[in-house]
């Protein structure tokens, strides 16, 4: 399999994390009256279709460990379950964030969401897998944290007429949080080492996928038939009517997920000196909520006509990121 050798690999591929998380969402947009719920369906099909791809490539070139179909076939049970289980944990956190986002708005569920997954990732990562400078790379997410909230402040500003924060949306928000804190030190429990590359990320992501897939059918059903924003139900016909580029969309928004996830996996195990350990590869990637935002500015125009407040605090959120993420970047090193 292929493991990076240096740094600069790794770092490239922990960015690249940050760029594919806060870039998927996008496909939805191309698929305009398209229910989230139908979405879905594509999406973890192509997350899964993604992490077998990745296996037969690069999880079986190289000459870092055993092949992917090797670390698949010898991969410990207790690595599977962890895996399988923290593809569970992020499926139906991911889902409690959209439906967050619906009924409470993007203000509210992701600083309570996004915030709380970020410092209870970092945190439960660094005390399983203690690697890098804890001051930096603390210092960093309390940055980060930081900006997510101005992120939000910035779209509260945008609307004119902000949604009330219910008590609904606030305990979405704080359950999806939670769950997406959680995720991603329970799939990687078990990952493995650059020493000893069993299961490995490829195996790891693919075992993870099969989760997201398989849970995906009880949760997106339930979903479906009591969505959880107020909305009516959603018409199973729909997804069949719809057009091929729509579920083109969505199969491409699973792959490009699961390209930052198979990242920032290889890059938590890279073989150097230090280790840069789970922590710091979870902290920036999620650094995504930064790209997200630059494609609802600069793409989207999404604060075209925007008063002044909100352009600077979206000024601000750039130079806390950029803080925070060097900051944390910097951790392995120091």
């Amino acid at each position: 399999m292929f493991l990076p050798e240096t740094y600069q690999t790794a770092l490239f591929l922990m960015i690249l994390t940050m760029f594919c998380w806060g870039s998927w969402a996008n496909t939805l947009k191309l698929c305009p009256r398209f229910r989230f719920q139908l979405f879905y369906w594509d999406y973890a099909i192509g997350l899964l279709l993604a992490s077998v791809a990745w296996g037969f490539t690069a999880g079986s070139l190289g000459h870092a460990g055993p092949s992917f179909l090797d670390s698949v076939a010898h991969a410990p049970l207790a690595a599977i379950f962890y895996a399988l289980a923290g593809g569970v944990v992020f499926n139906v956190a991911n889902l409690l964030l959209v439906a967050a986002i619906e009924v409470a708005g993007l203000a509210v569920a992701f600083p309570v969401g996004i915030g709380l997954a970020l410092v209870i990732g970092a945190i439960s990562s660094y005390i399983i897998t203690p690697a890098a400078n804890p001051l930096l790379l603390f210092g960093g997410v309390a940055l980060v944290a930081v900006a997510i909230v101005l992120d939000a402040a910035a779209y509260r500003k945008r609307e004119a007429t902000a949604k009330a924060a219910t008590t609904r949306g606030i305990v979405l928000s704080l359950v999806a949080g939670v769950l997406m804190g959680f995720w991603y030190p329970i799939a990687t429990h078990n990952l493995g080492t650059a020493a000893s590359p069993i299961p490995g990320p490829y195996a790891t992501a693919f075992f993870f996928a099969i989760g997201v897939f398989l849970s995906t059918i009880p949760a997106n059903l339930l979903l479906m038939a009591k969505p959880l924003d107020g909305k009516p139900p959603v018409d199973g016909a729909g997804y069949w009517s719809a057009p091929f580029g729509w579920h083109l969309a969505g199969v491409l928004g699973g792959a490009i997920w699961c390209v930052g996830a198979v990242s920032n996996f290889v890059a938590s195990i890279a073989q150097l000196d230090r280790p840069i350990g789970p922590a710091v590869s979870y902290s920036i990637g999620q650094g995504a909520t930064m790209i997200s935002a630059c494609w609802g500015v600069f793409v989207w125009h999404e604060f075209a006509g925007a008063p002044r407040s909100a352009k600077l605090l979206l000024f601000l959120m750039f130079i806390f990121f950029a803080l925070g993420l060097g900051a944390v970047a910097l951790a392995p090193l120091y």
